[in-house]
């Protein structure tokens, strides 16, 4: 089951787990610290997720970038993971809306140094052939830890902690695992980094490189935030106390389906997987805009799960296919500086149109925008996988 994940793959993968139990042990309580604790209201707590993202999606690209040109993307990868891990336990010293907004920013700071240089040491350190297994992978681990944060979060305030700053000052020790994991046990790849020269921004990728972003991130504006699946469910009367327990089996079915689909790529294609997910998702969005009870909900977080297990990890395969090795962090840094870009303005349309029209357009209008980027994927950016020397090397 887990041959071809190499030793920087499965400890990266551990990495992100750590990581995300950390996370997902606050940020279910944030808005309920900021708004019931700190006296914050619903509007700065968009202005701090937007302020936070936004941040993380301009740096996504500059590391990218600057990984490229250093010899050690390791130490990248440090610097970002390090500082999340120490300022996001921070946010229990906090008292006031500010200072939340200061520690969230600072934390996703971090997730904008280390992204694309991890997404690209995990492409240099596998075979070119199982790299949808391996980023299947590590999405896996990651959505692991999505579903274990929430849940260490529930057990320890119902049998140990009652002050959730106590809770959020735990909350550092998974993320400090992480870390430490990467000093011990993260090795670096032999490469040869680019000359050190400008960082060219306005220069997207040549070629069908470009084709890819560009049809991604027309995919993106489509997919806003999952909150307005949990609103959809709310209305059509899934009772409050069982969202939680939603959104754990939602994180489960990522979980056990990453994996599974990025080793398929491997075997059938990137582009056709991508194109399957994007359709899912496409078909899952419509029916959520008819859905009208909740048992429709859970059976559409299922097949919505899956759209996940289909392309977060295929995504970043097809990627690497296509980026040139010595250009593998600029690349990585366009596509999630393009997925961090398209997803204000994707819930800004998504929230505006429900407000205008009603809870099933903009279900409709997402669904619509899927199909639309799965058949210009079909016709702009062809399916053959050409690793270079170099790439198979690794």
């Amino acid at each position: 089951m887990f041959k071809g994940i190499t030793g920087n793959v499965f400890i990266l993968g551990l990495v992100s787990f750590f990581t995300d139990v950390s996370s997902e042990m606050i940020y279910p309580l944030l808005p309920l610290f900021l708004t019931g604790l700190l006296g914050a209201g619903p509007a700065f707590l968009g202005v701090i997720e937007g302020v936070a993202e936004s941040t993380a999606a301009l740096l996504k690209l500059l590391s990218g970038i600057m990984s490229d040109r250093v010899r050690r993307r390791k130490r990248l990868v440090l610097a970002g993971y390090s500082l999340s891990a120490i300022m996001r336990p921070l946010i229990g010293s906090a008292s006031s809306p500010l200072a939340v907004l200061l520690i969230r920013t600072g934390d996703r700071v971090g997730k904008g140094i280390r992204t694309s240089p991890r997404d690209a040491l995990i492409a240099d350190s596998v075979d070119p052939s199982l790299r949808g297994k391996a980023y299947g992978f590590h999405r896996s681990m990651d959505h692991a830890g999505a579903l274990v944060g929430p849940l260490v979060a529930t057990f320890l305030l119902a049998y140990f902690v009652t002050d959730l700053r106590h809770l959020f000052w735990l909350a550092g020790i998974p993320g400090l695992a992480a870390v430490l994991l990467i000093m011990w046990k993260v090795t670096e790849t032999e490469r040869t980094p680019l000359q050190k020269t400008g960082l060219r921004l306005a220069a997207l990728p040549p070629g069908r490189l470009r084709r890819y972003l560009l049809v991604l991130f027309l995919f993106t504006l489509g997919n806003s935030s999952d909150a307005f699946l949990l609103l959809k469910a709310g209305a059509v009367g899934t009772p409050s106390y069982r969202l939680p327990l939603l959104w754990a089996f939602f994180h489960l079915v990522k979980m056990l389906s990453s994996m599974p689909f990025g080793a398929l790529s491997d075997r059938i294609g990137r582009r056709s997987v991508i194109v399957a997910g994007w359709s899912v998702y496409s078909l899952s969005y419509l029916g959520f805009g008819v859905a009208t009870t909740e048992w429709q909900i859970w059976l559409l977080f299922a097949v919505y799960g899956l759209f996940f297990g289909l392309t977060e990890g295929v995504e970043k395969a097809f990627l690497a296919d296509m980026a040139p090795p010595a250009q593998r962090g600029a690349a990585f840094g366009w596509y999630n500086f393009a997925v961090g870009a398209g997803a204000l303005p994707a819930s800004l349309l998504f929230g505006g149109i429900w407000q205008l029209e009603g809870n099933v357009a903009p279900f409709f209008f997402g669904a619509a925008l899927a199909a639309v980027a799965a058949v210009l994927l079909l016709m702009l950016v062809p399916s053959q996988q050409q690793p270079d020397a170099d790439a198979r090397r690794t």
